[in-house]
């Protein structure tokens, strides 16, 4: 291409993948124009990529078309068979190549130029170079391990700590910043090489050592700090490559990522340093009035489907076990039913239900859930002294009245949805196992709460029966 086109070219190639990524983002942050918002972004990194192709010119595009090959292989294979339940395993994933890719992007950089060329990085060069391997391996070994707790290989999710663990982590950080200084301002050739060796190798031990102290509970948290980690390695990588849209996209990822990360900790009367000390949860029996249930009572799905037959205001709180049990089309199917008979059906979705940031809302927006059936945690509780019914499927801890009432409990004062004020709930689970906090649940003692016991899609699915045989 002729230079004085490409000059033209390549600028507005990347404002509109830079709109493209704006708008996107813009139009995710609400669940009835979300999909449209990720088809926009997805938009916006093809335009990138093709800008960032004309830019360099002279390509081999065999490398090109064999890697958006073998990604694009991978990538529809995760579509198809990753379940539902796993969906933030593999978020934490590619958090994590995004942070390897970042970091790998730097090291060629250096490589190319100083190990090969032989040539001097000046400071800041250097320093936004050390920072993207930093960041990035950081991400990448952190994220492992967020991938590990959540599925449950790594302590069955606890927290694992470490003796001495903020020693560690502040002597691993004095030592990346001495290493960077001294790359920047003093190292060459060999020493260079030496001094990139040693941030790479504290990113990754770092990435460690700051997340196995954190708990299975804290885990949408982590996922969303990861992802803003993510964007930020990507940005210090485009300023390593030259690429403004590159800083663009990244700035966008790491702000988006961390306002979702105060978020949830907002939504979990957490700070982030709190999360990020790790060990919550570790003492199971602490709060919540003992360990041991008084006065529980249940019923099977034939009675529960009795109340439902009646009601004209019906609230269905999911959890991470409708995840499990793959429950979500059944639900729905459940809520048409009520409708058909002249219920009005909402589901009441709390910030950190599940295991990452919108979980719930991508499970429901699966089974086709309408958008304005799907509501929020103030407008939620605004509702539930006038639900006939609250149906309660695998959630704990963010429905758990102890967050409202004991201040002895390690959740006090964390935002719950009070489904307890509701005439009648029932509470779908496989047993009364507390949840991540480790604590017993004070709704399952409640006067007008029912247990109602089994794996969550087949007991949905006798309610439906029953519903549709009366």
């Amino acid at each position: 291409m002729n230079e004085s086109i490409q000059a033209v070219v390549v600028p507005l190639i990347y404002l509109a993948s830079a709109v493209l990524f704006i708008v996107g983002l813009k139009r995710m942050t609400k669940v009835r124009t979300a999909r449209a918002g990720n088809t926009m972004a997805a938009g916006a990194m093809l335009l990138a990529v093709v800008g960032t192709l004309v830019e360099m010119g002279t390509v081999d595009y065999r490398w090109i078309l064999g890697g958006l090959a073998l990604g694009s292989v991978v990538g529809a294979f995760a579509a198809l068979r990753v379940a539902m339940t796993s969906m933030p395993e593999m978020v934490a994933l590619l958090n994590g190549t995004g942070g390897l890719s970042s970091g790998l992007v730097a090291l060629a950089v250096f490589w190319g130029t100083v190990v090969e060329g032989g040539a001097s990085l000046g400071s800041v060069d250097a320093v936004t170079i050390m920072v993207s391997v930093l960041i990035g391996g950081l991400t990448l070994t952190g994220s492992l391990i967020a991938w590990a707790k959540l599925q449950g290989r790594l302590n069955n999710g606890n927290p694992i700590l470490l003796p001495g663990r903020h020693v560690l982590n502040l002597l691993l950080a004095l030592g990346a910043v001495a290493a960077i200084v001294w790359f920047a301002g003093f190292a060459e050739g060999q020493s260079a090489l030496l001094a990139v060796a040693v941030v790479a190798a504290i990113s990754l031990i770092l990435g460690v050592t700051l997340v196995i102290p954190i708990g299975g509970a804290d885990m949408p948290v982590v996922v969303s700090l990861l992802n803003s980690y993510s964007g930020l390695a990507a940005a210090a990588a485009g300023f390593v490559v030259g690429n403004p849209l590159l800083i663009i996209g990244g700035s966008m990822v790491g702000a988006a990522g961390i306002i979702l990360t105060q978020i949830m900790c907002v939504a979990m009367n957490r700070s982030l340093l709190n999360v990020l000390v790790g060990g919550f949860g570790q003492d199971a029996a602490a709060g919540g009035g003992g360990s041991e249930y008084v006065g529980v009572k249940s019923c099977g799905a034939a009675e529960a489907a009795m109340e439902l037959d009646v009601a004209t205001n019906v609230c269905i709180i999911p959890g991470y076990g409708l995840a499990v049990a793959q429950a979500q089309h059944t639900v729905r199917e459940l809520g048409k039913i009520l409708e058909g008979r002249g219920a009005t059906v909402t589901f009441a979705i709390h910030p950190v239900a599940g295991r990452m940031p919108g979980h719930m809302n991508v499970l429901l927006a699966e089974a086709d859930v309408p958008y304005e059936q799907l509501i929020e945690l103030e407008p939620a509780n605004a509702s539930f002294r006038n639900q006939d019914v609250v149906i309660v499927i695998g959630a704990n801890d963010v429905v758990n009245p102890a967050a409202l009432d004991d201040k002895t409990s390690p959740i006090y004062g964390m935002p719950i949805l009070n489904a307890h004020e509701a005439g009648r709930i029932f509470v779908i689970k496989r047993s009364l196992g507390s949840g991540y906090a480790g604590i017993k649940n004070s709704l399952f003692e409640h006067e007008r709460t029912q247990m109602v016991y089994g794996d969550a899609r087949k007991v949905l699915e006798e309610m439906v029966s029953e519903l549709k045989s009366m």
